[in-house]
């Protein structure tokens, strides 16, 4: 019998976004349908005014397809726009004052590195999903730590919580991850970094295995 894939795509932003992004974000969505379900603004360097500019028309491409649109870092971003969610590294906020900002039905995630103990915390203290990683070296990011695939396999057997997989993933690489239990994979620089419609339906085509 051959095993459902439930794994699904995280596309995370380039740093820069302006241009003719929005239209390549809305092509990779169009060919990822069913497959990306979430989408992280993730920009640097801009105040909350003109990083607000940037993300709306993102924001309502995102949910003229149902894509949840998660805002990287910013509680206060986050909020203003009402995003669906956001996603807290260890030192972006206290996930506790994000639920209060943010809501009951907001998407928080943390970023857990390659730590069971910050994992189970995240998850205690509420978090929707948490990220592991780095798994790969990565262009888009400095890693600092590397995690393994024996992480993931501990995690979908032992919690609930939705785990997403981070880090220098490519379709590629990408199956170990699928495999080994990881409810999304976190992608950048594969999908932005060329063809956005040839890698969608490169991770496609990995992922359920065809």
């Amino acid at each position: 019998m051959t095993q459902k894939i439930s794994t699904q795509l995280y596309l995370i932003s380039p740093l820069d976004v302006s241009g003719g992004f929005p239209e390549r974000l809305e092509r990779a969505l169009d060919e990822g349908e069913g497959l990306i379900t979430a989408f992280q603004f993730r920009v640097k360097g801009m105040d909350q005014h003109e990083a607000a500019a940037s993300a709306e028309p993102l924001q309502q491409i995102c949910a003229d397809r149902e894509v949840a649109f998660i805002v990287n870092d910013s509680i206060p971003l986050a909020k203003r726009l009402g995003a669906d969610g956001v996603h807290l590294g260890q030192s972006d906020g206290d996930l506790t004052e994000a639920r209060e900002e943010l809501g009951k039905d907001a998407q928080i995630g943390v970023t857990c590195h390659a730590s069971r103990h910050l994992a189970i915390e995240a998850g205690e203290a509420g978090a929707d999903y948490v990220a592991f990683g780095a798994f790969f070296d990565s262009a888009t990011k400095q890693t600092e730590h590397r995690a393994d695939l024996d992480l993931l396999e501990w995690w979908s057997a032992m919690v609930e919580i939705p785990c997403v997989a981070i880090g220098g993933i490519t379709p590629s690489n990408c199956r170990p991850l699928v495999d080994a239990g990881a409810d999304f994979l976190a992608v950048s620089g594969a999908v932005w970094s060329g063809d956005e419609v040839a890698a969608v339906k490169a991770f496609k085509e990995q992922i359920s295995g065809k």
